[in-house]
């Protein structure tokens, strides 16, 4: 039994690692603000730390006398925050956690990148965790972010601190509160489905597998390795098709063309600095257009295959909103 800290633990992921942890017998002690729901781990038995972590005093303390690190904090709904904030907790919100780490001598930190944060291939195969960042960052500021706080931890791994990379894919699963990957369930059982689908193609894991990859980072992953989490690989027009099938919705027919993706994506961003407010930005239509995958091998023999196929995942999570009442039940066939 261990000590451990999960930053961001009342969040969609931070609340998974932190029920794994308990369920394993470890005490968890989560970092979260005064005023953040705790809906998802109201019933587990937890030491609760207040604070952020743009905040450097309250990270140091919450950390004193922790085994384990798991800095799962950071703005993911890049969509809906500022650029400006988006650094400030993706990059200095992370040194000072590695910060933290080192002032409490703690044995091993799990820091929680994303598979955003990995470069793509020239030619469109997937990439592995070789493959650098490589695109501009006013093209993608979130997979700039995550690159930054990867150089980071670098540099906190050459002078001494132990910590493990993950990157996770697309992350669906019960959980996810503000609506992440979420929306796309909620807003096609909500009737909110577009006519057009991309023809681009992302790899995806479930949140509970990026829970246990973590745990297993903590007790066997390598130090200053970085894992690209994933499980399933699937096009925009399967994904849809099979969420339209759990909710109960019509699918859209007709293909986005990849020649519109520059464009719409430039009118988008452009309609957003004039104060319009969207349910997505450019970056998103210009990524989904393209194929983002990931090659997963070096993570399932290190830490462990995931268990949870796509359909269950994506019926699971739909099965946890219609619990919350954020969204109607289906319609008897």
């Amino acid at each position: 039994m261990v000590k451990a800290l999960v930053t961001g633990g009342t969040g969609f992921l931070g609340a998974h690692i932190a029920r794994q942890l308990v369920a394993a017998g470890h005490q968890v002690r989560i970092l979260r603000r005064a005023t953040s729901r705790t809906d998802l781990i109201a019933d587990l038995p937890l030491e609760h730390a207040f604070g952020d972590v743009t905040d450097a005093d309250s990270v140091r303390a919450a950390a004193q006398g922790c085994a384990w690190l798991f800095h799962t904090a950071a703005v993911a709904d890049y969509w809906r925050a500022s650029r400006a904030k988006l650094y400030q907790v993706n990059v200095e919100g992370t040194r000072n956690a590695l910060e933290a780490a080192r002032a409490a001598g703690v044995e091993r930190v799990i820091f929680t990148s994303s598979a955003a944060a990995v470069g793509r291939r020239a030619d469109g195969s997937p990439s592995d965790e070789s493959a650098l960042f490589n695109l501009p960052p006013e093209r993608f500021p979130y997979g700039h972010s995550k690159f930054l706080a990867e150089q980071a931890v670098a540099q906190a791994v050459a002078a001494g601190l132990p910590v493990v990379t993950l990157n996770p894919s697309v992350i669906f699963g019960p959980g996810d509160l503000n609506l992440i990957s979420g929306s796309l369930i909620v807003e096609a059982a909500r009737g909110l489905v577009p006519p057009f689908y991309p023809v681009g193609a992302v790899t995806a894991i479930d949140v509970r597998d990026v829970a246990a990859a973590h745990l297993a980072a903590a007790e066997r992953g390598g130090v200053g390795e970085r894992y690209i989490l994933g499980a399933f690989d699937v096009t925009y027009r399967e994904l849809f098709k099979l969420i339209c099938q759990i909710v109960g919705a019509r699918p859209p027919k007709l293909p986005l063309p990849r020649a519109l993706a520059t464009p719409l994506s430039a009118l988008v961003k452009a309609l957003r600095r004039l104060g319009l407010k969207l349910p997505v930005d450019g970056d998103q239509i210009w990524l989904s257009a393209q194929p983002i995958l990931f090659d997963c091998r070096k993570a399932r023999a290190a830490l462990g295959a995931p268990q949870i196929g796509l359909r269950q995942s994506l019926e699971e999570t739909y099965q946890w909103y219609v619990q919350q009442g954020l969204i109607a039940p289906r319609a008897p066939r």
